[in-house]
């Protein structure tokens, strides 16, 4: 009898734990629908990722993904408001929940996945480390770099990454250390190191910032893999859930050939996929605590992934990166979705 009663209290506990995960899944995104907005985590100025004009008006790929998802949970890509961050400040500010969300170009890695209680909800641009030099030090190669001063921006998994580097290269280097990306490119501009170290994206928008982006080039060696995309805290599975899916629902409306433009006329669509993405069909948003349509909310207002791409970091921008490895699997790339289903 005593076993039996313990098994069912042992049972109850369990259950009600269950419930109390279910309650909590939901915490963020009703206090995400009772402010009436979401608040973003970006960074503090890096163009194509997250920066504001002279307006205070953001734009890039990182702000982008958080406007999708307003659309998902709204109807209205509008309804996000930005926190920007420093490297240092960026877990912290998700952790206590100053932000519901942080897309802030962020490295996924195993330490900051599973000891920061956040959970990383896809990858929005696959990138990796390279080096920014000035064209007249003669350098061509990384491996030229044998005691060179390197500025590089503190709180990255580039400092750990950088110094893996040399030491398998054999090679010394002094590091210039800064808060943000703002300060390196300022340092590097100013002579105060030989090269500049970052992501291959950032090093492209850092060059733009300069007087004339033409004097310095990134060499072609790539020494890590970085694959960047939003974060959320762990704890709440309905909400990582929205953001993750809000992403993948991006990626496969570029595979099925679904645009801002074209949006409209593809709600006539007879194809299963088309329809359960776009809501016709089925209950994909119900699932997700969301209306049916959020699909059709997202693709109308921000755009397929590959929209998304080429507008703030694609071959016609500033930054002029050409897709690569973030073409959809279909196209050369490794860019994929799971399906809606």
């Amino acid at each position: 009898m005593k076993r039996m009663i313990s098994a069912a209290i042992g049972m109850a506990f369990v259950a009600g734990a269950l419930s109390t995960t279910s309650v909590l899944a939901a915490t963020t995104l009703e206090s995400v629908k009772a402010k009436g907005h979401l608040q973003c985590g970006v960074t503090s100025g890096l163009p194509g990722f997250s920066q504001p004009d002279q307006k205070g008006s953001w734009t890039g790929i990182d702000v982008d993904t958080c406007r999708a998802v307003a659309a998902a949970v709204f109807g209205d890509a509008k309804a996000v408001e930005f926190t920007p961050l420093t490297a240092k400040e960026r877990f912290t500010a998700l952790q206590s929940g100053e932000i519901d969300v942080l897309s802030r170009n962020t490295t996924w890695t195993l330490t900051r996945d599973v000891s920061l209680g956040l959970n990383f909800a896809g990858v929005n641009y696959y990138d990796g480390q390279g080096f920014l030099v000035n064209k007249d030090i003669g350098v061509d190669d990384a491996e030229q770099l044998d005691g060179a001063t390197v500025c590089i921006q503190s709180g990255t998994t580039s400092e750990l990454n950088l110094a893996d580097y040399f030491r398998a290269k054999g090679m010394e280097f002094k590091p210039i250390v800064f808060d943000t990306s703002e300060q390196t490119v300022q340092g590097f501009a100013a002579g105060r190191c030989d090269v500049l170290t970052s992501d291959r994206s950032q090093l492209a928008a850092l060059r733009s910032k300069l007087a004339d982006p033409s004097t310095a080039k990134i060499l072609p060696n790539t020494i890590s893999k970085e694959p960047l995309g939003p974060v959320v805290r762990q704890g709440d599975d309905q909400w990582f859930n929205i953001v993750k899916w809000v992403l993948f629902a991006q990626i496969n409306a570029e595979e099925l050939g679904i645009t801002m433009a074209n949006v409209g006329e593809m709600l006539k669509s007879d194809n299963p996929n088309v329809q359960r993405l776009l809501g016709t069909d089925g209950d994909m948003g119900a699932k997700l605590g969301l209306p049916d349509d959020f699909g059709h909310a997202i693709v109308k207002q921000v755009g397929n992934y590959g929209e998304m791409y080429d507008r703030n970091v694609g071959p016609d921008t500033a930054l002029g990166l050409e897709r690569g490895i973030n073409a959809l699997w279909t196209n050369g790339g490794i860019l994929y979705a799971p399906p809606v289903r």
